[in-house]
This record gives C-alpha cells, sequence and structure tokens, in this order.
C-alpha cells in the first residue's frame, strides 16, 4: 500500500518569493505523494513577479498561485513546516517537524542571483523530501 502524501508548509513573511518557490519545488519533485502549502505571517497579497518569470524559466506557472495569510491554509498536523526569516512573526502551526531555512529574500535581487536563490531553494526542498520518505 502507497503511503499516504506529505503534508509540507512553507512559511515566509510576504508569501510573495520564496515560500511560494518552495511550495512549486514540493509539487514538482514531489508529485502526488506531496500536498504543499504556502503562507505569508503578514502576506503582501501578490506573488511577486520576478517570482513568476524564474519558476517560468523551467516550465512551472507560478502565476496561478496566490499569496495568503497562515488564517487561509488548512488547520492540520503537517508533516513539516519551514519557515524563511519571519522570526518571531511566525505564529505557531502543528507540525511533526519544524525547520528554519536562512534563505535571503531575493525580492531585490537581479534575475542571476534571483535565479541563484530559486535553485538553492529547489536543493532545499528535494534534500526535505528525501528525508522524510525515509528508508525503504
Amino acid at each position: 500500500m502507497e503511503n499516504p502524501s506529505k503534508k509540507l508548509l512553507f512559511v515566509c513573511v510576504e508569501n510573495s518569493n520564496r515560500s511560494q518557490m518552495s511550495q512549486a519545488f514540493a509539487k514538482i519533485l514531489g508529485g502526488d505523494n506531496v500536498e504543499s502549502y504556502s503562507a505569508g505571517s503578514k502576506p503582501s497579497g501578490k506573488v511577486n513577479p520576478k517570482a513568476i518569470a524564474a519558476m517560468r524559466e523551467i516550465g512551472y506557472d507560478l502565476s496561478t498561485h496566490g499569496s495568503k495569510s497562515l488564517h487561509e491554509i488548512p488547520a492540520i498536523e503537517y508533516d513539516a513546516v519551514v519557515t524563511m526569516g519571519c522570526g518571531d512573526a511566525c505564529p505557531f502551526v502543528r507540525a511533526k517537524r519544524r525547520e528554519d531555512w536562512q534563505i535571503p529574500d531575493p525580492k531585490a535581487m537581479e534575475p542571476d542571483e534571483f535565479r541563484k536563490v530559486r535553485d538553492f531553494i529547489r536543493g532545499k526542498v528535494a534534500d526535505l523530501l528525501t528525508e522524510l520518505k525515509g528508508p525503504k
């Protein structure tokens, strides 16, 4: 029998760059085995056009995502909650595992630097999915 899907939540302040890309990579890399969500402690209300452009370069349409607050996500226990720079502004969310990724906010970066952050996030999400899968 197949393992139930892992539920992941990615949180940053504005929910417009890092957490959005993390959610997208969880969908891309995890497929049907992952339910991924993202939210912001103080959401901007829109996804950064630079993030949309950076993800479009790798074939993912981030324009379908919306910037959400933590009050708009399911009130469930997540297998992992990953925070990115929201510090004390991140309220408590039930999770089996918590991580804080020190990822610089790319919103003011030039495209080449933004891509480096995008690719770094991809690697972090891939590592997280591998760790959550555990031994076969």
